[in-house]
């Protein structure tokens, strides 16, 4: 199985709408051999949609979904060649794993023994093989959720498609089979599109991440781009907290612009994201773990330094929310890594934060 093609997608203006609600509003994108790409975004957003768009389940209102250079947006699901691993298991009760795992074999009238050697390899792929006798029942959810993954695998799709395939399982559970599939798709090199809402499922496995809103896909890129350059302050705010600081932009001296909020200077690299000019209106991202605590007089001197007083601590498994009321109207959280031996301050104790120029990112209101 490890010698799966690796196919191209193109989705070009693919639209639904049902009336006046367009679930999918004029989507294009790119899907490379190879990639595992993850559509992203709250509920309603499209995502979904999409996915069932491109299983050949929802038929589109326009536009059309190229496969290998070739539209396949007419042809029926099971024409397609694709696989889809959904949120709820969808095994069959009454049937053992291995001929859960089998059936696509055996509706497509493969051989029995060619039958038994693929779902005995699709088993080892997904480290099951010991328990192809059980029946579904006596499997935890991690394993279930396995089984489907096989079954999808074993007629060796051209596109592997996944709809939420983690949503039903426990944290931990959760991020265990995040990495076990991650490997498993670079180690076939086959093509997978997923979709979440889980903004951690999403940095944790893909190549790229489509983001969604309302239809659309409001940026696309890798996950560090995404998560250190937002254009917009929805992109911001759904992956990951930031702190939105909005002003009006008095200078630009040196590459670094001076913006005036709530009646405090602060300076920001101009190149970080889309700057007006000089009186114009901005609105400033800082992500919680850029800033830091300083003493109020140790002489150190970041671009920006506010003094103020800490609101609340709140722990957060390996690291500390640290809530600092200063000038500004909203609070700055700094995240704060709980190492050994580090001290946290107390509540409404006297204390400075402060940031590079290079912390904030200009971004785009929606």
């Amino acid at each position: 199985m490890t010698g799966t093609n690796a196919h191209a997608i193109r989705i070009d203006g693919l639209s639904k709408h049902y009336g006046d609600f367009r679930a999918m509003d004029d989507v294009n994108l790119d899907v490379a051999p190879g990639e595992f790409l993850t559509l992203l975004g709250p509920s309603g957003s499209g995502k979904t949609t999409v996915l069932m768009a491109l299983a050949g389940f929802v038929a589109p209102t326009r536009g059309d979904i190229v496969l290998d250079g070739q539209s396949i947006v007419g042809l029926p699901p099971e024409r397609r060649d694709f696989g889809v691993v959904f949120q709820g298991y969808a095994l069959f009760p009454h049937m053992s794993v291995a001929d859960n795992v089998g059936y696509p074999l055996k509706v497509r009238g493969t051989p029995k023994e060619e039958i038994e050697r693929r779902v005995g390899e699709a088993l080892e792929l997904v480290q099951l093989r010991q328990f192809a006798t059980r029946m579904p029942k006596q499997l935890s959810g991690g394993q279930q959720q396995r089984v489907a993954l096989a079954r999808a695998l074993v007629f060796r799709p051209k596109v592997l498609l996944l709809d939420e395939p983690m949503g039903a399982l426990d944290k931990k559970l959760r991020h265990d089979l995040q990495g076990e599939l991650r490997a498993l798709q670079r180690r076939l090199g086959a093509t997978f599109v997923n979709v979440t809402h889980d903004q951690e499922e999403a940095m944790t496995m893909s190549d790229r991440i489509a983001i969604m809103r309302a239809g659309r896909i409001v940026q696309i890129g890798a996950p560090r781009e995404l998560f250190d350059r937002p254009r917009t302050r929805f992109v911001a705010d759904f992956l990951g907290k930031s702190i939105f600081l909005t002003g009006t932009v008095a200078a630009v001296d040196h590459g670094v612009a001076t913006v005036a909020v709530d009646g405090v200077p602060i300076r920001h690299q101009a190149s970080r994201g889309s700057l007006p000019p000089v009186g114009g209106t901005v609105t400033l991202a800082l992500r919680p773990h850029l800033p830091h605590l300083v003493p109020v007089n140790d002489g150190l001197d970041p671009d920006n330094r506010l003094p103020g007083r800490v609101e609340s601590v709140l722990y957060v498994g390996s690291h500390a929310e640290v809530s600092v009321k200063t000038a500004l109207s909203a609070p700055i959280i700094v995240s704060m890594p709980l190492e050994a031996g580090l001290a946290l301050p107390a509540e409404h104790a006297e204390i400075a934060v402060g940031w590079s120029a290079e912390a904030t990112v200009a971004v785009e209101e929606d």
